[in-house]
Protein backbone atom coordinates (compact mmCIF):
# COMPACT_ATOMS: atom_id res chain seq x y z
CA UNK A 1 0.00 0.00 0.00
CA UNK A 2 2.73 2.45 0.99
CA UNK A 3 4.74 1.99 -2.21
CA UNK A 4 1.64 2.67 -4.32
CA UNK A 5 0.98 5.93 -2.49
CA UNK A 6 4.66 6.91 -2.88
CA UNK A 7 4.34 6.38 -6.64
CA UNK A 8 1.11 8.40 -6.74
CA UNK A 9 2.69 11.21 -4.73
CA UNK A 10 5.59 11.30 -7.16
CA UNK A 11 3.27 11.28 -10.19
CA UNK A 12 0.99 14.06 -8.95
CA UNK A 13 3.58 16.01 -7.00
CA UNK A 14 6.48 15.98 -9.48
CA UNK A 15 5.74 14.46 -12.90
CA UNK A 16 2.51 16.37 -13.52
CA UNK A 17 2.85 20.14 -13.56
CA UNK A 18 -0.34 20.99 -15.48
CA UNK A 19 -3.22 19.07 -17.09
CA UNK A 20 -1.27 19.07 -20.38
CA UNK A 21 1.11 16.47 -18.90
CA UNK A 22 -1.65 13.83 -18.68
CA UNK A 23 -1.36 11.04 -21.28
CA UNK A 24 -5.03 9.99 -21.46
CA UNK A 25 -8.34 11.79 -21.08
CA UNK A 26 -9.27 9.66 -18.04
CA UNK A 27 -8.89 12.66 -15.76
CA UNK A 28 -10.40 15.16 -18.17
CA UNK A 29 -13.49 13.50 -19.62
CA UNK A 30 -16.56 15.73 -19.15
CA UNK A 31 -19.63 13.85 -17.94
CA UNK A 32 -22.36 16.38 -18.81
CA UNK A 33 -22.74 20.06 -19.70
CA UNK A 34 -21.73 22.41 -16.88
CA UNK A 35 -24.64 24.61 -15.68
CA UNK A 36 -24.09 28.39 -15.93
CA UNK A 37 -24.05 28.97 -12.15
CA UNK A 38 -21.25 26.41 -11.75
CA UNK A 39 -19.30 27.89 -14.67
CA UNK A 40 -19.50 31.25 -12.93
CA UNK A 41 -18.27 29.71 -9.67
CA UNK A 42 -15.33 28.09 -11.49
CA UNK A 43 -14.37 31.42 -13.07
CA UNK A 44 -13.73 32.83 -9.60
CA UNK A 45 -11.18 30.11 -8.77
CA UNK A 46 -7.59 31.34 -9.00
CA UNK A 47 -5.87 30.24 -12.27
CA UNK A 48 -2.99 28.48 -10.50
CA UNK A 49 -5.45 26.37 -8.50
CA UNK A 50 -7.30 25.37 -11.68
CA UNK A 51 -4.13 24.69 -13.70
CA UNK A 52 -2.72 22.30 -11.10
CA UNK A 53 -5.98 20.38 -10.74
CA UNK A 54 -6.16 16.87 -12.26
CA UNK A 55 -9.72 15.77 -11.47
CA UNK A 56 -11.99 13.55 -13.54
CA UNK A 57 -15.06 15.35 -14.84
CA UNK A 58 -16.82 17.72 -12.45
CA UNK A 59 -18.25 16.61 -9.12
CA UNK A 60 -21.14 18.85 -8.12
CA UNK A 61 -24.12 17.25 -6.39
CA UNK A 62 -27.32 19.24 -5.96
CA UNK A 63 -28.97 20.93 -2.98
CA UNK A 64 -25.81 22.24 -1.32
CA UNK A 65 -26.79 25.39 0.60
CA UNK A 66 -25.57 25.18 4.18
CA UNK A 67 -24.07 21.69 3.75
CA UNK A 68 -20.84 20.37 5.25
CA UNK A 69 -18.81 18.75 2.47
CA UNK A 70 -15.64 16.64 2.53
CA UNK A 71 -13.56 16.39 -0.66
CA UNK A 72 -11.41 13.26 -0.82
CA UNK A 73 -8.14 13.89 -2.64
CA UNK A 74 -8.85 17.59 -2.96
CA UNK A 75 -5.57 18.32 -4.76
CA UNK A 76 -4.98 22.00 -5.43
CA UNK A 77 -8.49 22.82 -4.19
CA UNK A 78 -10.42 23.71 -7.36
CA UNK A 79 -13.56 21.80 -6.40
CA UNK A 80 -13.34 22.98 -2.78
CA UNK A 81 -13.32 26.63 -3.82
CA UNK A 82 -16.09 26.12 -6.32
CA UNK A 83 -18.21 24.29 -3.71
CA UNK A 84 -17.36 26.93 -1.11
CA UNK A 85 -19.46 29.39 -3.10
CA UNK A 86 -22.35 26.95 -3.47
CA UNK A 87 -22.63 25.97 0.22
CA UNK A 88 -22.41 29.63 1.23
CA UNK A 89 -21.01 31.18 4.40
CA UNK A 90 -23.17 28.94 6.59
CA UNK A 91 -21.79 25.79 4.94
CA UNK A 92 -18.27 24.38 5.09
CA UNK A 93 -15.91 22.50 2.78
CA UNK A 94 -12.95 20.41 3.96
CA UNK A 95 -10.38 19.05 1.54
CA UNK A 96 -8.10 16.14 2.42
CA UNK A 97 -5.05 15.23 0.36
CA UNK A 98 -1.74 13.44 0.91
CA UNK A 99 0.39 15.55 -1.45
CA UNK A 100 2.22 18.43 0.23
CA UNK A 101 2.71 20.39 -2.98
CA UNK A 102 -0.96 20.28 -3.87
CA UNK A 103 -2.02 21.30 -0.36
CA UNK A 104 0.45 24.18 -0.40
CA UNK A 105 -1.19 25.56 -3.54
CA UNK A 106 -4.67 25.11 -2.04
CA UNK A 107 -3.84 26.79 1.28
CA UNK A 108 -2.00 29.68 -0.34
CA UNK A 109 -5.24 30.99 -1.82
CA UNK A 110 -7.73 30.63 1.07
CA UNK A 111 -7.74 34.35 1.89
CA UNK A 112 -7.77 35.28 -1.80
CA UNK A 113 -10.94 33.24 -2.41
CA UNK A 114 -12.79 34.35 0.73
CA UNK A 115 -12.24 37.96 -0.33
CA UNK A 116 -13.31 37.11 -3.89
CA UNK A 117 -16.50 35.46 -2.60
CA UNK A 118 -17.27 38.23 -0.11
CA UNK A 119 -17.14 35.92 2.92
CA UNK A 120 -16.22 37.38 6.31
CA UNK A 121 -14.55 34.20 7.53
CA UNK A 122 -13.15 31.13 5.75
CA UNK A 123 -15.57 28.28 5.09
CA UNK A 124 -12.81 26.09 3.63
CA UNK A 125 -9.97 24.20 5.29
CA UNK A 126 -7.46 21.57 4.20
CA UNK A 127 -6.15 18.48 6.01
CA UNK A 128 -3.16 16.35 5.10
CA UNK A 129 -3.91 12.64 5.26
CA UNK A 130 -4.95 9.50 3.45
CA UNK A 131 -8.44 8.79 2.18
CA UNK A 132 -8.29 5.32 3.80
CA UNK A 133 -7.70 6.94 7.21
CA UNK A 134 -10.09 9.86 7.59
CA UNK A 135 -10.67 9.49 11.32
CA UNK A 136 -6.91 9.14 11.90
CA UNK A 137 -6.51 12.48 10.12
CA UNK A 138 -8.81 14.01 12.72
CA UNK A 139 -12.05 14.13 10.74
CA UNK A 140 -15.02 13.47 13.07
CA UNK A 141 -17.50 10.66 12.48
CA UNK A 142 -21.13 11.38 11.52
CA UNK A 143 -20.32 14.99 10.67
CA UNK A 144 -20.61 15.54 6.90
CA UNK A 145 -23.69 15.88 4.72
CA UNK A 146 -21.79 14.97 1.56
CA UNK A 147 -18.46 13.33 0.74
CA UNK A 148 -17.22 13.93 -2.80
CA UNK A 149 -14.26 12.56 -4.72
CA UNK A 150 -12.98 13.43 -8.17
CA UNK A 151 -11.00 10.60 -9.79
CA UNK A 152 -9.16 9.62 -6.60
CA UNK A 153 -10.72 6.41 -5.24
CA UNK A 154 -9.16 4.43 -8.11
CA UNK A 155 -5.73 5.58 -6.91
CA UNK A 156 -6.22 3.78 -3.60
CA UNK A 157 -5.09 0.15 -3.22
CA UNK A 158 -7.78 -0.42 -0.54
CA UNK A 159 -11.03 0.84 -2.02
CA UNK A 160 -13.27 -0.92 0.50
CA UNK A 161 -11.57 0.95 3.32
CA UNK A 162 -12.04 4.25 1.49
CA UNK A 163 -15.77 3.57 1.20
CA UNK A 164 -15.96 2.47 4.85
CA UNK A 165 -14.19 5.63 6.04
CA UNK A 166 -16.50 7.80 3.94
CA UNK A 167 -19.50 5.97 5.41
CA UNK A 168 -18.21 6.60 8.94
CA UNK A 169 -17.76 10.36 8.57
CA UNK A 170 -21.13 10.87 6.86
CA UNK A 171 -24.20 11.84 8.85
CA UNK A 172 -27.25 9.59 8.66
CA UNK A 173 -28.88 10.45 5.35
CA UNK A 174 -25.55 11.65 3.97
CA UNK A 175 -24.28 11.01 0.46
CA UNK A 176 -21.05 9.85 -1.17
CA UNK A 177 -21.12 11.47 -4.61
CA UNK A 178 -18.06 10.72 -6.67
CA UNK A 179 -16.64 10.57 -10.15
CA UNK A 180 -14.15 7.85 -10.99
CA UNK A 181 -12.84 5.45 -13.61
CA UNK A 182 -14.27 1.95 -14.08
CA UNK A 183 -13.21 -0.98 -16.22
CA UNK A 184 -15.22 -3.46 -18.29
CA UNK A 185 -13.66 -6.39 -16.38
CA UNK A 186 -11.22 -7.05 -13.54
CA UNK A 187 -7.73 -5.91 -14.53
CA UNK A 188 -4.64 -8.18 -14.56
CA UNK A 189 -1.50 -7.48 -12.51
CA UNK A 190 0.38 -6.24 -15.59
CA UNK A 191 -1.99 -3.28 -15.83
CA UNK A 192 -2.51 -2.81 -12.08
CA UNK A 193 1.24 -2.51 -11.42
CA UNK A 194 2.06 -0.20 -14.35
CA UNK A 195 3.12 3.13 -12.79
CA UNK A 196 1.92 5.41 -15.58
CA UNK A 197 -1.40 3.60 -16.02
CA UNK A 198 -1.96 3.81 -12.26
CA UNK A 199 -1.12 7.51 -12.22
CA UNK A 200 -3.41 8.07 -15.20
CA UNK A 201 -6.31 6.55 -13.17
CA UNK A 202 -6.59 3.42 -15.35
CA UNK A 203 -4.42 0.84 -13.55
CA UNK A 204 -6.44 1.14 -10.34
CA UNK A 205 -9.86 1.21 -12.00
CA UNK A 206 -12.49 -1.00 -10.39
CA UNK A 207 -14.60 -3.39 -12.37
CA UNK A 208 -17.91 -1.59 -12.05
CA UNK A 209 -19.68 -4.66 -10.62
CA UNK A 210 -17.16 -4.78 -7.77
CA UNK A 211 -18.25 -1.29 -6.72
CA UNK A 212 -21.79 -2.59 -6.22
CA UNK A 213 -20.52 -5.37 -3.95
CA UNK A 214 -18.16 -3.18 -1.92
CA UNK A 215 -20.83 -0.53 -1.35
CA UNK A 216 -23.21 -3.16 -0.02
CA UNK A 217 -20.57 -4.66 2.29
CA UNK A 218 -19.82 -1.23 3.77
CA UNK A 219 -23.49 -0.41 4.36
CA UNK A 220 -24.30 2.07 1.61
CA UNK A 221 -27.46 2.00 -0.45
CA UNK A 222 -26.95 0.49 -3.94
CA UNK A 223 -24.93 2.91 -6.12
CA UNK A 224 -26.99 5.03 -8.48
CA UNK A 225 -25.26 5.87 -11.75
CA UNK A 226 -25.60 9.57 -12.62
CA UNK A 227 -23.49 9.96 -15.77
CA UNK A 228 -20.85 8.03 -17.72
CA UNK A 229 -18.54 8.86 -20.62
CA UNK A 230 -16.04 6.79 -22.58
CA UNK A 231 -12.31 7.21 -21.96
CA UNK A 232 -9.92 7.30 -24.89
CA UNK A 233 -6.21 6.47 -24.79
CA UNK A 234 -4.28 8.18 -27.57
CA UNK A 235 -0.89 6.84 -26.44
CA UNK A 236 -0.27 3.70 -28.58
CA UNK A 237 2.18 2.15 -26.13
CA UNK A 238 -0.36 2.40 -23.30
CA UNK A 239 -3.21 1.21 -25.52
CA UNK A 240 -1.21 -1.90 -26.49
CA UNK A 241 -0.82 -2.77 -22.81
CA UNK A 242 -4.53 -2.22 -22.15
CA UNK A 243 -5.60 -4.46 -25.03
CA UNK A 244 -9.36 -5.08 -25.10
CA UNK A 245 -10.13 -3.55 -21.71
CA UNK A 246 -12.54 -0.63 -21.91
CA UNK A 247 -12.87 2.25 -19.46
CA UNK A 248 -15.44 4.87 -18.57
CA UNK A 249 -15.47 7.92 -16.37
CA UNK A 250 -18.61 7.57 -14.27
CA UNK A 251 -20.33 9.45 -11.47
CA UNK A 252 -22.20 7.47 -8.81
CA UNK A 253 -24.20 8.49 -5.76
CA UNK A 254 -24.37 6.29 -2.65
CA UNK A 255 -26.40 7.11 0.47
CA UNK A 256 -26.12 6.29 4.17
CA UNK A 257 -29.75 5.42 4.79
CA UNK A 258 -31.69 2.65 6.58
CA UNK A 259 -31.96 -0.61 4.65
CA UNK A 260 -35.00 -2.79 4.19
CA UNK A 261 -37.46 -0.41 2.54
CA UNK A 262 -39.39 -2.34 -0.11
CA UNK A 263 -42.15 0.16 -0.87
CA UNK A 264 -42.33 2.17 -4.07
CA UNK A 265 -43.94 5.59 -3.91
CA UNK A 266 -45.24 8.37 -6.06
CA UNK A 267 -43.19 11.53 -5.76
CA UNK A 268 -43.67 15.13 -6.76
CA UNK A 269 -40.60 17.30 -7.13
CA UNK A 270 -41.45 20.64 -5.56
CA UNK A 271 -38.66 22.51 -7.33
CA UNK A 272 -36.39 24.81 -5.38
CA UNK A 273 -33.00 23.15 -5.92
CA UNK A 274 -30.52 25.74 -7.22
CA UNK A 275 -29.76 25.13 -10.89
CA UNK A 276 -32.49 22.49 -11.13
CA UNK A 277 -35.57 24.58 -10.42
CA UNK A 278 -37.67 23.10 -13.21
CA UNK A 279 -35.96 19.71 -13.75
CA UNK A 280 -33.72 17.62 -11.48
CA UNK A 281 -31.71 14.72 -12.91
CA UNK A 282 -31.26 12.41 -9.92
CA UNK A 283 -29.53 9.67 -11.91
CA UNK A 284 -29.53 8.17 -15.40
CA UNK A 285 -32.92 6.55 -14.77
CA UNK A 286 -34.83 9.33 -13.03
CA UNK A 287 -35.26 12.94 -14.07
CA UNK A 288 -37.89 14.79 -12.06
CA UNK A 289 -39.80 17.71 -13.55
CA UNK A 290 -41.27 20.18 -11.09
CA UNK A 291 -44.86 19.44 -10.04
CA UNK A 292 -45.10 16.20 -12.05
CA UNK A 293 -45.90 12.86 -10.41
CA UNK A 294 -43.29 10.10 -10.86
CA UNK A 295 -43.48 6.60 -9.43
CA UNK A 296 -40.04 5.63 -8.10
CA UNK A 297 -38.55 2.32 -7.02
CA UNK A 298 -38.10 1.44 -3.34
CA UNK A 299 -34.42 2.46 -3.27
CA UNK A 300 -35.07 5.96 -4.57
CA UNK A 301 -38.15 6.30 -2.36
CA UNK A 302 -35.99 5.57 0.69
CA UNK A 303 -33.30 8.04 -0.44
CA UNK A 304 -35.78 10.85 -1.05
CA UNK A 305 -37.34 10.39 2.39
CA UNK A 306 -34.11 10.00 4.41
CA UNK A 307 -31.67 12.46 2.81
CA UNK A 308 -31.21 16.21 2.34
CA UNK A 309 -33.66 16.01 -0.58
CA UNK A 310 -36.61 15.32 1.74
CA UNK A 311 -37.85 18.92 1.77
CA UNK A 312 -37.80 19.10 -2.03
CA UNK A 313 -40.15 16.15 -2.59
CA UNK A 314 -43.66 15.19 -1.65
CA UNK A 315 -44.02 11.41 -1.41
CA UNK A 316 -47.18 9.31 -1.20
CA UNK A 317 -47.95 5.58 -1.51
CA UNK A 318 -48.64 4.34 -5.06
CA UNK A 319 -52.24 4.40 -6.21
CA UNK A 320 -54.84 7.12 -5.92
CA UNK A 321 -55.99 9.44 -8.66
CA UNK A 322 -52.57 10.87 -9.52
CA UNK A 323 -51.02 9.77 -12.76
CA UNK A 324 -47.50 8.38 -12.65
CA UNK A 325 -44.71 8.02 -15.12
CA UNK A 326 -41.65 5.82 -15.10
CA UNK A 327 -38.47 7.52 -16.25
CA UNK A 328 -36.31 5.65 -18.73
CA UNK A 329 -32.50 5.52 -18.98
CA UNK A 330 -31.11 8.54 -20.79
CA UNK A 331 -28.07 6.98 -22.40
CA UNK A 332 -28.33 4.51 -25.26
CA UNK A 333 -26.60 2.48 -27.96
CA UNK A 334 -24.65 -0.60 -28.41
CA UNK A 335 -22.75 -2.08 -25.42
CA UNK A 336 -24.16 -2.78 -21.96
CA UNK A 337 -21.72 -1.50 -19.38
CA UNK A 338 -22.46 0.03 -15.97
CA UNK A 339 -26.11 -0.97 -16.42
CA UNK A 340 -26.57 1.54 -19.26
CA UNK A 341 -25.58 1.45 -22.90
CA UNK A 342 -22.67 3.54 -24.06
CA UNK A 343 -21.66 4.42 -27.58
CA UNK A 344 -18.44 2.84 -28.83
CA UNK A 345 -18.40 -0.30 -26.69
Amino acid sequence: TLHIWINVKDYYGKRLQTQKDLQTNACLAPTKPVPPFIREALKKVHPEVSDKYYGCGLVVPECLEGCRILDLGSGSGRDCYMLSQLVGENGHVTGIDMTEGQLEVARTYIDYHMKEFGFKKPNVDYVQGYIEALTEAGLPKNSYDIVISNCVVNLSPDKKRVLAEAYNVLKDGGELYFSDVYSSARLPEEIKTHKVLWGECLGGALWWKDLLQLADEVGFSPPRLVTASIITVDNKELQDILGDFKFVSATYRLFKIPKGNDKTCQTIYNGGITGAESSFQFDCHYTFKANEVVEVDAEVASILTHSRFTENFTCQPPGGSSTSCGAKPKVSVSFKFLDVKLSGF
